[in-house]
C-alpha cells in the first residue's frame, strides 16, 4: 500500500506532468484555466517551460499568476524577477519595467535587485533605435544605467551598464549631428551651428566631436565668420590631429588662405584656451 505522503507526491507529479504537457501544441494560454490547484513551484516550472519554448508572453503570464495567487511566498519573489525577464524577452517593455520596479521596491537589498535595475534600464535602452528623433527614452536609459553603476558598482552588471551608458551618450550626440547635417545641407547655417555646438560643449567625450568641429568650420565659412572657422580648426588640430576630419578641415581652411589658429573672442576661443590649459575634458 502506498503511504499518504507517497500518494500525495505521486499525485502531485502526475498533476505537474499533465500541467506541463497542457497546451504543448499551442502557442496561446487558456487564461480561464484555474491555477489554484497547483503549487507555486509547479506554476513556476510551467513558466520556465514556456521560456524554454520561447513562448515569452505565456511565461510572463504564469510568473505573474504566482505573484497573484501566492504573493507572500518565496516563489513570488523568484517569479517577479522572472516575470520582468519574460516580458523583456517578449519586448513588452512597459510591463517588464513595471515588474522590475516592483522587485526593486519590494526587495531593494536582495541579490537580484541589481539585475532588476539592469532590466529596467534595458527596457529603455533597447528602444533607443526605435524612437526616431524623440530622445526621451535615451535620457531615461542613461538615468537608469547610471543608477546601476552608482548603486550596484560591485555587481556583475555594472561593467555592461557603463558600456551601454557610453553608447547611449554617443547616440544622443549622433542625433544632434544628424539634425545638424540636415540643416547644413539646406543652408540653415545658424541652426546647424547650434546643433554642432551642443556636441562640442556637452558631448566632447563622444566619437562625434571631431566631425562637429569640421562641420562648424564649414558652417562658419559659409557665413563668412572667419575667426570662428579658424578657431574651430585650431581645436580640431589640437585634439584630433590623427582623425580624418582634421585632414578635411585643414584642406578646407588652407584652400581659402586661412590657418588653424585661435582668432577673436568667441565661445570657441574659450574652449581652445581651456584645451591649451589641459581642461578640455
Amino acid at each position: 500500500m502506498i503511504g499518504g505522503k507517497s500518494r500525495a507526491g505521486l499525485m502531485g507529479a502526475v498533476l505537474l506532468m499533465a500541467f506541463l504537457s497542457a497546451c504543448s501544441g499551442r502557442d496561446s494560454v487558456d487564461r480561464t484555466q484555474s491555477l489554484e490547484a497547483f503549487s507555486p513551484e509547479q506554476i513556476y516550472q510551467r513558466g520556465e517551460y514556456e521560456l524554454e519554448r520561447e513562448n515569452n508572453e505565456n511565461a510572463a503570464y504564469y510568473f505573474s499568476e504566482i505573484e497573484r495567487l501566492y504573493p507572500y511566498s518565496t516563489w513570488a519573489k523568484r517569479a517577479l524577477i522572472m516575470q520582468a525577464y519574460a516580458y523583456h524577452e517578449d519586448r513588452d517593455y512597459p510591463n517588464s519595467r513595471a515588474a522590475a520596479q516592483r522587485y526593486i521596491d519590494f526587495y531593494p537589498v536582495d541579490e537580484d535587485a541589481a539585475y532588476a535595475q539592469y532590466l529596467l534600464a534595458l527596457s529603455y535602452y533597447d528602444q533607443i533605435d526605435e524612437v526616431g528623433r524623440d530622445q526621451g527614452l535615451t535620457f531615461q536609459a542613461l538615468q537608469a544605467l547610471r543608477t546601476v553603476i552608482e548603486t550596484y558598482p560591485d555587481s556583475e552588471y555594472a561593467t555592461t551598464a557603463i558600456l551601454k551608458f557610453d553608447l547611449a551618450f554617443d547616440h544622443l550626440a549622433g542625433k544632434e549631428m544628424e539634425i545638424g547635417r540636415y540643416y547644413l545641407r539646406r543652408d540653415h547655417f545658424t541652426a546647424a551651428i547650434n546643433r554642432f555646438r551642443v556636441v562640442v560643449e556637452d558631448f566632447q567625450t563622444t566619437s562625434h566631436t571631431a566631425e562637429a568641429l569640421f562641420r562648424l568650420i564649414e558652417a562658419y565659412l559659409s557665413l563668412g565668420l572667419l575667426d570662428e572657422a579658424q578657431t574651430a580648426g585650431a581645436i580640431l588640430g589640437y585634439n584630433y590631429q590623427s582623425s580624418e576630419w582634421y585632414d578635411d578641415g585643414y584642406k578646407l581652411l588652407t584652400s581659402q588662405g586661412l590657418k588653424m589658429r585661435d582668432r577673436g573672442d568667441n565661445w570657441l576661443s574659450n574652449i581652445y584656451r581651456q584645451s591649451i590649459k589641459g581642461n578640455w575634458l
